[in-house]
């Protein structure tokens, strides 16, 4: 072969190595009373880091899931086929207990071992993390109707994935969705128009249509209709229980941006079949409670992102060379990935902390469900909305190999803004924020004790704290200041949990940097005398850690 076509200064690719080997998840996991679950996370965190599924992800989402609306006959059918490394991915989620296992496990930190493996797969391939989210987030919504959770709930929470259209309670293991926003109202989903009729039998007659139906192949939906009384939730099987197929047509398949390789659908109900769940009127206060989790996972989606990118960056960094050194020995380069690492730390740290109030809260503790509530909100605001500039700044530090697919740095940018947008987009976030606050007062004062388990510790943050006091003192044009006021919050959160449980140098950077103003807007402009090197070094993969 010619001289010039010697390959030289290429970095290798980032394979068989341990995703789970993240300092700040496994510092979380144990510090949010999950401990227990490590070795089984570190077993995930190997096969997530294999180069099969690696394969598994870059497959799936290459070759999107298609339609089938009929069979070759003319019988309707609405079928999506996936690529068969999809099945794989749901295969070994629901195997790993990353749906709705947490609700047959009794074991305290279920929820937050969950959480862990979420984060960690889901840096694989994040589209199929939608329905193992909605599977999670279904359970507490059917429980208002103990009559259906004592059908479906073990079989939500079994460990077998049991792909195909069959009746739900002859599978072995099945998978739910969600279907709530119509064309005319998207997020105002008071608005719907789709109708529910009593049927007599118990059951409702649905009619109507959904906008946007992600994984339309589940087993289960929850869904919003108005009946006589009122916007009211219902449970709609895919097949009915005498094997018919329910009427739910798959109109289209949405062509999205990211996320491809899970489907999401405009569907038509044609008289389908409904069970009530909660009382009629009642339909966004039951369907919330799965909203609540799902917009916890938003915040997971983010958090794993980030540390994908922040992973692909140093990694790159660590050996490829320019200008007579590696980029990593180079000080603005530094500067960049430090900055990307304390973003993706921080939120790591949240993601954990509210992962922990939502196991303690499904064990009763009323302070830490407030806490949950308002910081669920503000965090689903803050941290995915931070994602895609992440996404950008990390792509941007592989250069013009990173603008290429095969480094699977354009699937994660593509992916990137999906979690701010879907479970409420960024005002919608922010606004519920104020919501809870006012519906809710006593959660601002829980939400600032959490705060002050951090008082005293930096100057910086106490400085943060009592301004965010004088914000939420000042009703005057809130909604108008409701970003301002609730990233403001997040920050404050974010700030306290890395000043109580991270190392000194991501604490005093993120202080220094998003508390105390010094810094520039762009990723990299983190102070002078930043301890890049001790940041960046607790965020190499294994394997750059090996090199160093």
């Amino acid at each position: 072969m010619p001289a010039t076509h010697q390959v030289t200064n290429q970095v290798p690719p980032l394979t068989g190595y341990d995703v789970a080997a993240d300092p700040a998840l496994l510092e979380g996991l144990r510090r949010e009373g999950a401990g227990w679950a490590e070795d089984e996370l570190r077993e995930l965190g190997r096969l997530a880091g294999g180069e099969q599924a690696q394969e598994w992800g870059r497959l799936a989402e290459r070759y999107p899931p298609v339609l089938r609306t009929h069979d070759r006959y003319g019988h309707r059918i609405d079928e999506v086929d996936f690529h068969p490394y999809w099945h794989d991915l749901m295969r070994v989620a629901v195997e790993h207990g990353l749906h709705a296992a947490p609700w047959a496990d009794g074991r305290p930190g279920a929820h937050v071992a969950r959480a862990a493996q979420n984060l960690v797969w889901g840096q694989v391939e994040p589209g199929h993390i939608c329905p193992i989210s909605m599977t999670y987030a279904a359970v507490p919504a059917l429980r208002v109707e103990p009559g259906l959770a004592a059908v479906y709930e073990p079989l939500l929470a079994a460990p077998v994935y049991d792909y195909g259209l069959r009746i739900p309670d002859t599978k072995r293991g099945l998978i739910a969705g969600m279907s709530m926003t119509e064309k005319q109202g998207g997020s105002d989903v008071r608005a719907n128009t789709t109708r529910a009729t009593p049927a007599g039998d118990g059951t409702y007659t649905i009619t109507g249509h959904k906008w946007f139906t992600s994984a339309p192949m589940s087993d289960l939906f929850l869904t919003l209709a108005q009946a006589p009384g009122g916007l009211t939730c219902f449970l709609l099987p895919r097949v009915l229980p005498d094997g018919s197929r329910n009427a739910i047509h798959l109109q289209r398949l949405k062509d999205k941006l990211g996320n491809r390789s899970n489907a999401s659908a405009e569907i038509e109900y044609d008289g389908a079949r409904g069970w009530r769940v909660g009382d009629e009127g009642r339909g966004v206060r039951t369907i919330i409670r799965m909203v609540n989790l799902t917009r916890l996972d938003c915040v997971i989606g983010s958090a794993a992102g980030m540390r994908l990118g922040v992973t692909q960056a140093v990694h790159h960094a660590s050996y490829r060379s320019a200008f007579g050194a590696r980029l990593i020995e180079q000080p603005l380069m530094t500067n960049v990935l430090a900055d990307l690492a304390v973003e993706a730390e921080a939120a790591v740290a949240v993601a954990m902390r509210l992962a922990g109030a939502v196991d303690r809260a499904v064990a009763g503790d009323e302070r830490e469900d407030l806490f949950r509530r308002i910081g669920l909100a503000v965090s689903k605001y803050w941290v995915c909305k931070r994602a895609p500039g992440h996404a950008a700044e990390a792509l941007e530090c592989l250069g013009g190999n990173g603008y290429v697919e095969e480094s699977g740095m354009p699937r994660l940018y593509r992916e990137a803004p999906l979690m701010s947008i879907w479970e409420g987009s960024g005002n919608v976030s922010a606004l519920d924020a104020l919501r809870a606050m006012a519906n809710q007062p006593e959660s601002v004062e829980v939400f600032f004790a959490e705060l002050d388990l951090a008082a005293g510790a930096d100057a910086r943050l106490n400085a943060a704290v009592a301004r965010l006091h004088k914000e939420l003192s000042d009703l005057e044009h809130v909604q108008f200041r409701a970003r301002r006021v609730v990233e403001s919050m997040a920050l404050a959160l974010q700030g306290s949990l890395l000043v109580r449980h991270g190392p000194a140098a991501v604490a005093d950077a993120f202080c220094a940097s998003r508390l105390d103003g010094d810094r520039g807007v762009a990723f990299g402009t983190l102070p002078a005398g930043t301890n890049t090197g001790a940041i960046v070094d607790r965020a190499r993969p294994a394997d750059a850690r090996e090199r160093a």
